[in-house]
């Protein structure tokens, strides 16, 4: 007996988050698609290294954003284990555009979920930008949510 084992449109949706409620949103979009396409979702938090720094040290300041992000990620996953849904969390620590469109890249992902807009400028950056640049030099399709 032949079974038809049909490739999914999107195998793996890469989905970044920054802790804001928009980026929660867009991970919930992406846990109903990876349903209907039993997709794998990838978690991705990216730690912005060339933010000014005025208040804090660097280090520490980078040392405060890695917890924040592993928060992060670990509340992301949890949702997935809720929603009945496969998920890795991966932290970088860069550019967050070249680091979504290298990780896309490599992970040969097919597609893009992320929120409208970020936590802000001072906890985090202004994700319209990045969802911006992302729409003119991504590897795969986005889907940016509202």
């Amino acid at each position: 007996m032949k079974i038809n084992m049909r490739k999914s449109l999107y195998m793996n949706i890469l989905v970044p988050l920054d802790g804001s409620k928009y980026s929660e949103k867009a991970l919930l979009h992406a846990c109903d698609m990876a349903k209907n396409y039993q997709s794998h979702l990838i978690l991705l938090y990216v730690v912005e290294k060339s933010l000014p720094i005025n208040l804090l040290d660097k280090k520490e300041y980078l040392e405060i954003l890695r917890k924040f992000g592993n928060k992060v990620l670990i509340k992301g996953k949890d949702m997935t284990v809720q929603h009945g849904v496969d998920s890795t969390i991966i932290m970088k620590e860069g550019n967050i555009v070249n680091e979504i469109i290298k990780l896309a890249k490599n992970k040969k992902c097919n597609l893009i979920i992320l929120g409208s807009k970020g936590m802000g400028a001072t906890a985090r950056f202004f994700l319209g930008s990045v969802s911006n640049k992302l729409a003119n030099n991504s590897p795969c399709s986005i889907l940016i949510i509202k």
